[in-house]
């Protein structure tokens, strides 16, 4: 009995600990949310995007592959569902796999904005993911968080904190 006492007070400690360190890591300035969308998936094209973001300087601290449900899908972009293209976005989101990646750097959001250039491709600066590997202004290949607020948001929506490194 005194040993499983002790196990269980090194375990609450523990947690408590990892607890504390993920809050210090993942407060705002330090993450970015993204998702490499279906189409940049299905084209074979992680590889190639993850390495634009490492090379950038990024760390990738969480990082899966998963199908969003419509449900899941709506619930990620309802800020959109008075506009008129929410349906199709939803849709779209839930139509394949894709990569959902939080990404760590000092600035993060506003590097990683740079980094991933405008929506519209054909305006994206030279370099730069949108205009590497989106197909179109719907199919832009990645989403990167807004703010530093919606990076914490989105993270949180993807992530629970022990999937996060």
């Amino acid at each position: 009995m005194g040993i499983k006492k002790v196990e269980g007070e090194m375990l609450d400690h523990e947690n408590k600990m990892m607890e504390k360190f993920r809050k210090e890591r993942f407060n705002k300035g330090n993450i970015t949310f993204t998702m490499i969308k279906p189409e940049a998936v299905a084209a074979n094209n992680i590889g190639g995007i993850l390495k634009m973001i490492e090379d950038a300087g990024f760390r990738i601290s969480a990082m899966k592959k998963v199908v969003l449900s419509k449900e899941r899908a709506a619930s990620f972009y309802e800020v959109h569902k008075e506009r008129p293209f929410y349906a199709e976005l939803v849709d779209y989101m839930s139509g394949g796999p894709i990569i959902a990646a939080i990404l760590e750097k000092n600035n993060a959001v506003a590097d990683f904005r740079k980094l991933i250039g405008s929506t519209n491709p054909a305006e994206a600066a030279e370099g730069t993911i949108r205009k590497i590997y989106a197909t179109s202004m719907g199919e832009n290949a990645v989403h990167g968080s807004d703010s530093d607020e919606n990076a914490i948001i989105e993270s949180n929506f993807h992530f629970a904190s022990e999937e996060r490194f």
